[in-house]
């Protein structure tokens, strides 16, 4: 499944997770399952026909993610395997960053976080003014909304409805879900 939150030009991806490592680092082997956020730039297009025609608008370069994540094997809830990654070179994230306080208690750590868009941005090594004007504002209205889609995803990873091993695929090297 996935979820967007659109504002000027910079949108929230919600999307859950199935994901096996190919050569995993020591304590992170098995299946990772969960849900995944990222800050993404939006980029609007020209209209195609009328001022009546709807508008090209395109999911771009990812700024920042946050994955929810927890061992397939291990104990629902424990989120295990949660961490984000502050900033990405193009389209790759950078290492995975373990936060205890996000581990603890990742709505309350998100609240935070999308609470506070310029330094989320500015911690990325991203200029300000990739976001819109109204953006930081317009996000931070949203932050209940966005941490009520992740917990609706949480919980339909937990019961299986989400998050899955794509059928008929080998159990390594696999990822399913959207981002």
């Amino acid at each position: 499944m996935l979820c967007t939150f659109g504002f000027e030009r910079i949108g929230v991806l919600i999307s859950d997770l199935y994901f096996v490592h190919p050569n995993p680092p020591k304590g992170q082997e098995g299946a990772e399952h969960g849900v995944r956020l990222e800050l993404r730039v939006l980029e609007r297009g020209d209209l195609k026909g009328s001022i009546y025609s709807a508008q090209p608008i395109s999911v771009g370069q990812p700024i920042w993610r946050a994955d929810l994540l927890e061992s397939v094997d291990g104990q629902p809830g424990s989120f295990d395997r949660t961490h984000h990654h502050p900033a990405f070179t193009g389209w790759e994230p950078g290492h995975r960053v373990f936060v205890r306080e996000l581990s603890a208690d990742p709505i309350a750590w998100l609240a935070s976080k999308l609470s506070d868009l310029p330094e989320v941005l500015k911690e990325a090594g991203v200029s300000a003014d990739v976001a819109g004007p109204d953006d930081a504002a317009e996000l931070r209205r949203a932050v209940p909304d966005i941490l009520d889609t992740i917990e609706r995803m949480l919980g339909q990873v937990r019961r299986g409805e989400l998050g899955t091993a794509p059928p008929g695929r080998p159990a390594d090297n696999v990822r399913a879900g959207w981002l």
